[in-house]
């Protein structure tokens, strides 16, 4: 019987990535199916894993005190919780993973924004540039701060927002009209960058300086890690659905 050219084209291109990228790590799920008794049908699917191996969870035995002091301000942080992979993937580089902690520590726990409004611009980031671990991780704790499902439904199906106004009616899509002025800021921050004046009064008119200020680090500082967290693929989550929680 010959042997179907699916069978050899398949093989090359696995071996092909063997030999030329041999330090690219991916797990490999084969199937072999039988179609009309006569054609076999071969087929492989690749799923990148993150692409640098993560940091040790503890401190190297030859670390630094400086470095021991980061992952100990870091595991404070994470407390009671060990540390997530993205705090695996920054410990490459100690002084990065301690600025980074510190940032998002402000972020998280030192602003007067209600949780709610956060983890709302957050999930849509999430949404926008494809980060499934942003979502996964962010998404129950937009729910926490008060965040309807159908909120979340709706950020996960609503297009890209045009800057200036929404154009949406209060409770529309299980979101206020501040929360849709919200949507728009965010969208405009990380897809167009440049913030109109027209999308910038429409939230402005919910906020009060500090907080204006505060929703723009958020927003500056979540594109940020989905960007870092999508390039590596932290946590293997690029590609995977993403689920409205209960």
């Amino acid at each position: 019987m010959r042997r179907p050219s699916s069978i050899v084209t398949t093989v090359y291109s696995v071996l092909s990535c063997h030999l030329f990228f041999p330090r690219r790590p991916f797990a490999t799920t084969q199937s072999l199916i039988l179609r009309d008794g006569n054609h076999l049908h071969f087929h492989t699917t690749i799923q990148r894993k993150m692409r640098v191996p993560y940091a040790p969870t503890t401190p190297p035995a030859d670390a630094s005190a400086a470095t021991q002091e980061i992952y100990s301000r870091i595991a404070a942080r994470r407390a009671p919780r060990p540390l997530i992979p993205l705090d695996l993937a920054l410990l490459h580089n100690p002084s990065i993973a301690d600025g980074w902690n510190s940032l998002l520590g402000a972020i998280r726990s030192k602003t007067s924004l209600a949780s709610g409004i956060t983890e709302l611009a957050v999930c849509r980031i999430a949404v926008l540039n494809k980060a499934s671990y942003e979502w996964k991780a962010h998404a129950p704790l937009a729910r926490a701060g008060g965040v309807s499902q159908e909120a979340l439904k709706t950020l996960l199906e609503v297009p890209r927002l045009d800057q200036g106004k929404s154009g949406k009616k209060d409770g529309e899509g299980g979101l206020s009209e501040k929360e849709w002025a919200v949507l728009v800021y965010t969208d405009a921050m990380t897809k167009d960058v440049e913030v109109s004046e027209e999308t910038w009064e429409g939230v402005r008119k919910w906020f009060g300086e500090s907080e204006m200020v505060e929703l723009t680090a958020t927003v500056a500082t979540y594109n940020c890690v989905s960007r870092f967290l999508v390039a590596l693929n932290v946590g293997e989550n690029n590609g995977k659905e993403m689920v409205v929680p209960e």
